[in-house]
């Protein structure tokens, strides 16, 4: 009797419970735009970082012989040269290549600095009472200041000690990002904030409380996963916004040095040669919209896979 009342399942393997994550998956392949601007993004990546080990051509080299300069410069595509050539007769794909290994590598790490400071600053406001009117009146100097006069200035004062402590390339690049950094993190915290507030009157935040949880375990247990859905699209959406910024530094000529390529750097060189030679332009635009646009998808489809009352649906 006691065999015969046993469930007939007691005998079958427990399966796993289902990962989170691949809900998200499931929800993320449905947004057929965030799916192109993936596809868009990897293929960008793997033009910049595997495409060099291919196309074997130095982006700074130039002809020795004064007569193969003239003649090399300003070309059209060609099979020797597909993208053609610049007024230093350097190859243009080369260089794109280079470039978009530099405005990636801004990007990404423009993006850190500024996710971690948004996200800090907006779970501090959100949950100590007595840190929000402070850090907010701070977030609301930042976004009174204009952005881009205050980065001209910041690379035009620092540019040149950074470049003779650390190299005028490194300098250059720890300047660049840092300075992003620093001046795009307040939308990030104000929608972090917000999301924290909310969290802290809801019921398993409490139960936590009830129980002593101490703020700090409280923070990385509790409220912090729950705010990383908007924290990863702000993620996304600061890459664009970085590149963006870069890319009008460069242009500026307050950017990389001029033998440094950037996506930037190959728009303002090729502005003055945009009636002969308007591919020089065309090549690093349709680079910069073609990332900036991937990554917005992406962010749009992170947003719609991350949120669980879209979910399911």
């Amino acid at each position: 009797m006691t065999d015969m009342a046993k469930p007939a399942n007691t005998n079958r393997a427990i399966r796993p419970p289902r990962s989170q994550w691949w809900d998200v998956w499931d929800q993320f392949k449905t947004h057929k735009g965030a799916m192109f601007g993936a596809a868009v993004f990897v293929f960008i990546v793997l033009f910049v970082v595997i495409g060099p080990l291919i196309w074997q051509v130095s982006p700074t080299e130039m002809p020795q012989k004064a007569l193969d300069l003239i003649r090399g410069k300003n070309l059209g595509p060609s099979w020797e040269h597909p993208l053609g050539t610049d007024q230093l007769a350097r190859d243009v794909l080369a260089r794109m290549m280079a470039g978009g290994k530099v405005s990636l590598a801004v990007g990404l790490v423009a993006m850190v600095i500024s996710i971690t400071l948004g996200t800090t600053v907006g779970v501090l406001a959100g949950y100590f009472r007595r840190l929000d009117g402070p850090l907010m009146r701070l977030t609301d100097l930042f976004l009174a200041l204009p952005l881009l006069p205050l980065l001209l200035v910041m690379v035009m004062l620092f540019r040149d000690p950074l470049g003779r402590m650390l190299g005028i390339e490194v300098g250059t690049f720890l300047l660049i990002v840092t300075a992003i950094g620093i001046t795009s993190w307040m939308q990030c915290a104000r929608i972090v904030r917000g999301e924290v507030i909310a969290l802290k009157e809801r019921e398993f935040v409490l139960a936590a409380r009830s129980i002593g949880t101490p703020p700090i375990r409280m923070v990385l247990r509790h409220i912090l996963p729950n705010v990383m859905s908007p924290v990863m699209v702000a993620a996304t959406l600061g890459i664009a916004g970085a590149i963006i910024t870069e890319s009008a530094l460069s242009f500026l000529g307050l950017g990389f040095p001029p033998d440094f390529p950037t996506w930037g750097r190959l728009l303002a060189d090729g502005a003055d040669y945009l009636q002969d030679q308007p591919l020089r332009v065309i090549w690093p635009g349709i680079a910069i919209s073609l990332t900036v646009l991937s990554v917005n998808y992406i962010g749009d489809g992170l947003r719609d896979a991350l949120d669980p009352r879209i979910r399911g649906r």
